[in-house]
């Protein structure tokens, strides 16, 4: 009935092709004199969507998760990720050859002290990790006596016989009626901070800070407009951008033109060299640049200074154009996103729908909007067993039909030029079960005390984290991930440095948009999520002694109320709830030209009592 568009639904590669290749990299590993090899599910710049000739880490192991690590040695190979894979990770790769392991508690290098011998050789590709992951290897094998080496030219790439080529996806200017601001008011205050640093020049490595600075947007990773390119950023003097050439239209090489200098990426590696021979200090993102950049800058005799980007926090903070931008784009998505809850309440019960139906389906509707650039994930929906994996993305094989009494856990996000969404909605098919009610409540109670949060300027996500938890913990349970990530304007979905959770340092500004998504998750059951994004914004509180910040909720989309128990909601958790369902019915209702879809939303957004 839906004709999926940017969304495919194939089943990784598995067996036989993968164990040939674990053989052939061992083999290559031998042959380069090299006990065994890191293979981290990264491209240069650290991003989490990466292009196909990045996919290293999926292609070895099959594992097509958007953050892990795989260590093969002679003998023994281990997979590592984070709770929000364990399951699925257990699925896609074959347990006789990997042995499955946690990404961070403990991390990696724990495994490695264990498994290295003295004299064994490790290598990894400098490119492709952080100077800090760098750094964590090199410590874990001096405790086992062995030696971390940088290689020169990825052993995976040897092997990988038909490795994609990489992108070349066409650059795009980002007016100034979506950003809000030109480029060279972004390169002053960029400026300031670099006088801060006290550093000669600033090195953009992670491309949403040079898409952000510089006013344009790309097509080289899937889901996030992208760009992929470096920037470098001297004090006095033109920036320097360093994108292929083949991506540029003569109007997108002119607009960069009027700010800085365009270059091949090739160009950066001299470009550095030639400056830290005259011993400059030069500012590096710990977060995304990689380990060779701070290695030839050290060589060159200049100093790498390693910190966070400055850009991320200025990009973070969105402008009034964004803002306004945003509500738009969240306004008309919430109209595709009523019109699919109707339909999928009209259509589940019947048993004939599948997941790969709810997610062509939910992308259609947003089509029809006029607006929709991409989706800015691939879409979860899981229903039943399948929801409780906390990243699950079906493929034909997994494909699961929704039955009466599934509870089905829809994430979805969209990219429009003018904003970018992402919301999660559990629907009950049928009737849900007391625990059901149970637990969606108390991860409603949490949402709603996240989004009524009223909190001192300079507070953390860490601070807040808590608030989503409470009423799962009364209960003994709890979710494996964070409550909130930042989320960019027509950038990445998941933008740092702000996030609400229990690592959340960043203090919330102002202008900063983040997700608000507790859940529940029983294993081989049912999973539960809801997710809108919040605005922070300044609130007066009459005698406040310093300034007070809140949220506003962007996401407008009904939830379920078959799954709430009402009598568990406090006064002012309801009165939340109601008006949060008037404003929804209010904004969308005069979008919708169907006379059915406006009943259910009716219905669906009634006051409870």
């Amino acid at each position: 009935m839906f004709e999926a568009h940017f969304q495919t639904f194939e089943e990784p590669e598995g067996g036989v092709a993968l164990t040939a290749r674990l053989s052939a990299l061992r083999e290559e590993l031998a042959r380069r004199k090299l006990t065994g090899f890191v293979v981290p599910r990264a491209d240069q710049q650290q991003n989490e969507y990466v292009a196909a000739s990045e996919e290293r880490l999926a292609w070895l192991t099959g594992f097509t998760g958007s953050a892990g690590l795989a260590i093969v040695l002679s003998k023994e190979a281990a997979l590592f990720v984070d709770g929000r894979y364990t399951l699925q990770a257990a699925k896609q790769v074959d347990r006789k050859a990997w042995q499955v392991e946690p990404l961070v508690e403990p991390p990696p290098e724990h495994w490695l002290t264990r498994h290295l011998a003295a004299g064994d050789r490790l290598g990894f590709d400098p490119w492709l990790h952080t100077s800090a992951a760098a750094e964590r290897l090199a410590a874990a094998c001096t405790k086992a006596g062995a030696e971390l080496v940088a290689v020169d030219g990825n052993p995976v790439d040897t092997i990988w016989h038909e490795r994609p080529a990489p992108p070349l996806g066409a650059v795009s200017v980002h007016g100034a009626q979506f950003s809000g601001e030109i480029e060279a008011e972004k390169l002053k205050r960029i400026r300031l901070e670099i006088n801060k640093l006290g550093v000669d020049a600033l090195v953009l490595s992670d491309s949403h800070a040079v898409a952000w600075a510089f006013n344009i947007r790309g097509a080289d990773v899937s889901h996030t407009p992208l760009p992929l390119s470096y920037a470098l950023v001297p004090k006095e003097g033109r920036p320097l951008v360093f994108i292929d050439h083949r991506k540029l239209s003569n109007s997108t090489r002119d607009h960069l033109e009027q700010s800085a200098d365009v270059e091949e990426p090739a160009a950066l590696t001299p470009k550095l060299t030639e400056l830290a021979r005259r011993g400059a200090s030069i500012a590096l993102d710990s977060a995304t640049a990689a380990d060779a950049l701070s290695r030839l800058i050290s060589g060159a005799g200049g100093k790498p200074v390693r910190g966070n980007d400055p850009v991320g926090l200025l990009k973070a903070v969105k402008n009034i154009t964004e803002i306004e931008g945003t509500r738009t784009a969240h306004q008309r998505d919430a109209v595709a996103l009523t019109r699919f809850l109707a339909w999928i309440d009209h259509e589940a019960p019947s048993g004939a729908l599948t997941e790969i139906d709810t997610v062509e389906a939910l992308e259609t509707f947003r089509r029809q909007t006029g607006a929709l650039k991409d989706v800015s994930f691939p879409t979860i929906a899981g229903t039943g067993p399948n929801g409780a994996i906390v990243h699950y993305r079906v493929t034909r094989k997994s494909n699961r039909r929704i039955a009466p009494g599934d509870l089905l856990l829809i994430d979805s996000g969209a990219q429009y030029q003018d904003g970018t969404t992402d919301v999660t909605r559990t629907i009950a098919i049928g009737q849900p079960t007391d625990e059901m009610r149970d637990r969606f409540t108390r991860v409603l109670r949490g949402h709603i005390a996240i989004a009524r949060a009223i909190f001192p300027d300079g507070t953390t996500g860490a601070q807040l984290d808590t608030l989503a938890r409470q009423y799962l913990w009364q209960a003994g349970i709890d979710f494996e991930h964070g409550t909130g990530h930042g989320v960019g304007s027509y950038l990445s979905v998941h933008e740092g440095p702000a996030r609400i959770s229990k690592l959340g340092t960043t203090p919330l500004k102002r202008g900063m948009i983040l997700s608000n998504e507790p859940g529940y998750y029983k294993t081989d059951a049912y999973g539960i999520r809801i997710e809108n994004l919040e605005l922070v914004i300044g609130t007066d509180i009459a005698g406040a002694e310093k300034p007070v910040n809140a949220f506003e909720t962007l996401t407008l989309a009904p939830i379920d109320r078959r799954l709430i128990e009402v009598s568990m909601l406090s006064a002012g958790e309801l009165a939340w709830l109601n008006d949060y369902h008037a404003r929804v019915a209010r904004t969308v209702r005069p979008h919708l030209d169907d006379n059915a879809t406006k009943l259910w939303l009716d219905e669906a957004t009634a006051a409870l009592k």
